[in-house]
């Protein structure tokens, strides 16, 4: 009687072996390996319903959500981290609301201790005067770009060329505002959305010579990668603001296209070459534009477009 009863020992050790071997637990009961946890916590068998573990520790929220909405409300993370502001976005902020947590506002007292909780907790946010350098810096990166309508991921890649910049100690001697705006500029230019400097220093405090002369020294010290912008870039935002149709912008690319490979590009200014070809493309189209609204939505002048335009006719062949 012992041998059988040492056989099924040795057999289901073995089975038991099997199964941790390959991640599969089996149930003691009915030897089925249809196991499910509830979602409490607990292991059960499908086929016999033995609770085979009930102690399992539950890594799930303590919450319930019946939908995605709920479900975002109730994370525990908050925001991701971000380069666009100089702690990346890890210290905490107090909000402006002068509410508790049931949104009672609050006596006067407390708004009056809240307002200086708020001062001191802007004045610890930055240690030194470098970290106030670069939240400035920062600042004025996401001001910039607000005005300019750039997407969140350019003011990203401009806050990285500036921590950069910062890094190899390219900002002695020079305007905070200076680098700050060369750095953006250069991020449109890499996320393609090209914005021109005259645009660009619109928008800034500092003077578009300025501006360029920053820009080519960041680019040549950070060895960034800069190809030169294409005019068919331009041509649907100038559009848009003309209010012409698409069958005016195709036809503006195809002009680009063409006259670029006759080598009329090179060395021209690549807004004022977009301006021209949205110009003749709407004198064709039949959707007319005078030189100066063009010129006015490009920033360019009008006898820029009078030139680019004569060349352009004239390669394509066009009296």
């Amino acid at each position: 009687m012992e041998r059988p009863t040492r056989q099924r020992d040795t057999d289901q050790e073995e089975r038991e072996q099997e199964s941790e071997d390959t991640g599969q637990q089996t149930c003691p009961e009915c030897e089925s390996e249809s196991i499910s946890s509830d979602g409490g916590g607990e292991l059960v068998c499908e086929d016999c319903g033995l609770v085979i573990e009930d102690e399992n520790i539950d890594r799930g929220p303590e919450w319930r959500a019946f939908n995605h909405s709920e479900r975002q409300s109730k994370s525990r993370v908050g925001a991701p981290t971000t380069q666009t502001m100089h702690d990346k976005g890890l210290t905490t902020q107090i909000d402006w609301k002068d509410k508790d947590a049931y949104g009672r506002s609050l006596s006067s007292e407390k708004r009056s201790q809240m307002h200086r909780l708020r001062k001191w907790q802007e004045r610890i946010r930055t240690k030194d005067a470098g970290e106030r350098n670069l939240q400035f810096a920062l600042s004025e990166i996401d001001r910039m770009a607000s005005a300019l309508g750039v997407p969140r991921s350019v003011r990203e890649v401009a806050s990285v060329i500036y921590r950069r910049a910062l890094d190899e100690d390219l900002i002695r001697g020079r305007s905070i505002e200076g680098v700050a705006t060369a750095c953006l500029y250069a991020a449109c230019r890499q996320e393609g959305i090209p914005r021109s400097l005259e645009e660009v220093s619109d928008v800034s405090r500092v003077e578009q010579k300025e501006i360029g002369r920053t820009y080519r020294y960041v680019a040549q010290e950070l060895e960034l990668k800069m190809e030169p912008v294409d005019p068919k870039q331009y041509v649907p935002r100038f559009a848009s603001e003309l209010e012409l149709s698409e069958e005016v912008q195709s036809k503006a690319n195809e002009i680009i296209d063409k006259t670029a490979e006759q080598g009329l590009l090179s060395g021209k200014s690549p807004t004022g070459y977009a301006a021209a070809a949205i110009y003749a493309a709407s004198l064709l189209c039949n959707e007319k534009k005078t030189q100066r609204e063009v010129a006015d939505v490009a920033q360019v002048t009008e006898v820029t477009i009078r030139n680019r335009y004569q060349e352009q006719i004239e390669a394509m062949g066009i009296h």
